[in-house]
């Protein structure tokens, strides 16, 4: 997913704010549910962060155009792994390995069933 780094992106430098690269990835991860004409929010629950681990490489800026990376890494019964990178041009700046998991609406953790993992693996792979 391409996106440009704009003023709200910032802080008062024109720098990226740390916490922007998550909010980067999270539109990444969901704008593969969109481009599928689906919604991050399915009929039955929803995924969340359970952990993540984030490397800063490089800082982008304001006017940057960069480009987000996902990969699925791992599928497990309840939750599942991806590695996710930021670019820009040819740099990667920003990297991070983040495990969700799906949860019901009453906030319980829900195992992977046969369509949610055929619908990860044609939405990350």
């Amino acid at each position: 997913m391409q996106l440009r780094v704009y003023y709200e992106d910032t802080d008062v430098g024109g720098v990226v704010f740390y916490a922007n690269y998550l909010k980067f990835c999270e539109r990444a991860r969901s704008e593969a549910f969109f481009e599928k004409g689906l919604s991050p929010v399915l009929e039955n629950g929803h995924f969340v962060v359970k952990d993540l681990n984030a490397s800063y490489l490089s800082s982008a800026k304001l006017g940057d155009l960069l480009h987000v990376k996902s990969f699925l890494v791992e599928v497990k019964k309840l939750s599942f792994k991806l590695h996710q990178e930021v670019y820009r041009g040819d740099e990667k700046i920003f990297e991070m390995d983040i495990t969700l998991v799906f949860i019901d609406f009453s906030g319980k953790v829900k195992r992977f069933d046969s369509k949610n993992l055929e619908l990860l693996h044609s939405l990350f792979f």
